[in-house]
């Protein structure tokens, strides 16, 4: 079976098509693609109490023990409950997140283990560790992983052989768009991949021409409208061609469909949100860093969350003293002047894994294989253990768990000379893990690309906060740990 990527089946499937064409259409079966996402969480439900029932057999089998299914199926249904309720939570159901084959594995394995590690505690606290066998446990955690894992493989490939085999039965819609230099500025893909099916595309001209021509090919959508089942009409257009945008919608008023507009241009503006301002709407350009409850709640997480780690983690904390002590000369702790909330300089703690203390105009950030770092800094910069004392910058308040990764003060000097909005980014504390970071940006930054993507993603993370963002952005971050990419 031949998959193709996604601008291959953009290609195949979204050809320009003339009104006199015959249907885009495919023989044999079809499937609603409404029912993708509720069939996905019915089958991973059904995949987590499969694989319990094969640990349990497998285990009777193996040791001849005995087993309590009272407490096994509960605990199993439990955790199919959980597991698909925070995927749900996570969007992760959808068809267009289902493509993506990597985010889909890296979030299975998060969620998984966090309610393994989540169901463990609880055994513990009521005190029915006696009624489990650890060895089952562990055979159901592995067998439910492979199952979960696999049906995300099913489904990308599924999906994936869907779309170019136009084989989802979604809304039928008549696509209006302009001619595009390359199929990835086209959306029509995009429009497939959220359950529409483009029945007819038109192509209006990309640049200036007589009116009449536009009244000529709005009048064979039209026609088409009347003469098919169509559900809606997109129209893909730049919106500094307004002007010449009104004619065609004035006459596709007479079709009693609805009609949207995918804009080309200034869609970033259009992703803000509303805010109403007297009897006007506005666009909030910017929101106010956080409200006064916001930082109450923000505050109070972040004294919990530091106060607790720091008392759970002090047995680490000092072995690690110890030993950065031990391995090399020098203080144990590094201190270095960073940028803070309204670029504000304080001095953040780090356990010290080079040789040097650089902390002046000029910082040379560490690089692969860097002599500079000590044998045991290798090791605590790799886990990022080496930023476990920025818990008492929390504490103090010159930083939050979560939020933008501070720079050095020459870092920061730099790049906001170079990164346009670059000081966007002190609105708010900055944090020991950041929504930059659990999406794949950690650790140094080499090129302008990576540190405006980063930026863009700080940015994101300020302009749309949330506390249950924060505690997804945790929760996410013990899987970076674990990973250890782009840590040296």
């Amino acid at each position: 079976m031949n998959f193709m990527s996604g601008n291959e089946r953009a290609s195949k499937a979204v050809a320009v098509h003339d009104i006199d064409q015959a249907p885009l259409d495919s023989a044999g079966w079809r499937i609603s693609y409404r029912l993708l996402e509720p069939t996905a969480m019915a089958l991973d439900a059904f995949a987590i109490l499969v694989a319990f029932f094969i640990s349990e057999r497998l285990y009777l089998f193996l040791s001849n023990g005995l087993l309590s299914d009272r407490y096994y199926f509960s605990s199993a249904a439990v955790l199919a409950v959980l597991f698909v309720g925070i995927a749900k939570m996570c969007q992760l159901y959808k068809p267009a997140k289902l493509l993506e084959l990597g985010t889909q594995i890296r979030s299975t394995v998060l969620i998984w283990g966090g309610i393994l590690f989540l169901c463990a505690a609880t055994i513990f606290a009521l005190k029915i560790g006696a009624q489990f066998s650890s060895r089952a446990c562990i055979v159901f955690g592995v067998f439910g992983l492979s199952a979960l894992s696999a049906l995300r493989l099913f489904w990308c490939r599924f999906i994936d052989f869907g779309l170019s085999e136009n084989k989802f039965a979604g809304r039928a819609v008549i696509f209006i768009t302009e001619p595009t230099s390359s199929a990835e500025e086209d959306p029509q893909f995009q429009l497939m991949k959220h359950g529409y099916r483009i029945d007819r595309q038109f192509v209006v001209p990309g640049d200036k021409v007589d009116s009449r021509r536009y009244t000529k090919i709005i009048s064979r959508v039209i026609k088409h409208a009347r003469a098919s089942d169509i559900d809606e009409i997109v129209i893909s257009a730049d919106l500094t061609r307004w002007s010449e945008l009104t004619p065609i919608l004035t006459m596709l008023r007479v079709l009693p469909l609805p009609v949207k507009l995918v804009p080309l241009g200034a869609s970033e503006l259009l992703t803000l949100p509303l805010k109403k301002l007297g009897d006007s709407v506005c666009i909030e350009i910017q929101r106010e860093p956080l409200t006064a409850t916001e930082r109450a709640m923000k505050r109070g997480f972040d004294i919990v969350c530091a106060a607790t780690c720091l008392i759970l983690l002090f047995p680490l904390l000092v072995m690690t003293a110890v030993a950065v002590k031990f391995d090399s000369s020098g203080p144990v702790v590094f201190l270095q002047r960073r940028c803070g909330f309204n670029g504000k300089k304080f001095k953040i703690f780090k356990f010290r894994t080079m040789n040097v203390l650089e902390d002046g105009p000029s910082v040379v950030p560490a690089l692969p294989n860097d002599d500079r770092v000590t044998g045991i800094g290798k090791w605590l910069r790799k886990t990022s253990i080496d930023e476990l004392p920025q818990l008492l910058n929390v504490l103090v308040g010159n930083m939050s768990i979560v939020g933008p990764r501070p720079h050095a003060v020459a870092h920061d000097d730099q790049l906001q000379k170079i990164v346009q909005d670059y000081a966007f980014r002190h609105h708010v504390k900055p944090g020991i893990t950041g929504w930059a970071q659990v999406h794949g940006f950690r650790g140094q930054i080499t090129t302008h690309a990576a540190m405006k993507k980063r930026l863009e993603l700080d940015v994101w993370y300020i302009n749309n906060w949330n506390f249950g963002l924060d505690l997804w952005i945790v929760f996410r971050t013990a899987f970076e740990v674990l990973r250890g990419e782009n840590a040296y």
